[in-house]
């Protein structure tokens, strides 16, 4: 099972009493960043850096990868559901209206973008809620600038996280970072521009994964299919 890295051994032991609770025979515990670095087919037991930041949906994992460990990392509650609710906010604010989850979460996916210069931006959507002065249901058009605009500050605090990480990590695999740059899962990853957006700020090439969603779980099976050769860094 995926495990954020920045997780206590309260939370350790409460995962896998679940796990045993539904009858898991053996549990294998592993830190997410660790398995979505598997998943995108990074070779982790290299002596060489790489760094990834996974985007999940309650968390933000950011973390240094060499010879099979975890040199630094980071984690954040910042992520797709803070996302989402700062598309709900905004709605509200801005647009006096009231959005479900749903409706946010779909706005997030069909125009949500974490910059306002798109190469190729998507067209502006019609977006169904509660008018909040009048009560009665209304429509209004929204294009991908205001989200861009929503997302802005929650995406600040991905950005300086990463930075941190960055500025802790030490300098002989930083330099093997310049090379390599960033790579970029989880289903916040998808977020329009949002490579780009990290590349500039970190002067780094930055790469979203091949199906970024299941980067965490395609690492968890190919470890447990694997189990001799990462025995390491799976935590029993």
């Amino acid at each position: 099972m995926g495990i954020p890295s920045s997780i206590t051994e309260v939370e350790k032991r409460a995962v896998r009493e679940s796990a045993e609770r539904v009858n898991g025979k053996e549990v294998y515990l592993i830190h997410e960043p660790m398995a979505a670095a598997i998943g995108i087919g990074i070779d982790i037991m290299e002596p060489k850096g790489n760094m990834i930041v996974d985007i999940g949906g309650g968390t933000t994992e950011i973390a240094v990868i060499a010879l099979g460990g975890i040199v630094c990392d980071k984690s954040v509650k910042i992520a797709g559901d803070v996302f989402t609710n700062d598309i709900v906010y905004y709605m509200r604010t801005q647009h006096n209206l009231f959005v479900g989850e749903s409706t946010a979460e779909n706005i997030k996916i069909t125009i949500g973008a974490a910059t306002e210069d798109l190469q190729s931006p998507p067209e502006e959507m019609s977006v169904q809620g509660r008018d909040l002065l009048t009560g009665k249901p209304k429509q209004v058009q929204v294009s991908y600038r205001e989200i861009a605009k929503a997302l802005d500050k929650s995406i600040l605090r991905i950005e300086d996280a990463v930075m941190e990480t960055l500025s802790n990590t030490p300098p002989e695999l930083a330099a093997d970072i310049y090379n390599t740059g960033i790579f970029l899962a989880g289903g916040g990853s998808m977020l329009r521009g949002l490579d780009k957006r990290l590349s500039l700020k970190t002067d780094l090439p930055v790469y979203i994964a091949e199906d970024p969603l299941r980067a965490v779980v395609r690492g968890t099976g190919i470890s447990l299919k694997n189990l001799e050769k990462f025995k390491s860094i799976l935590m029993k």
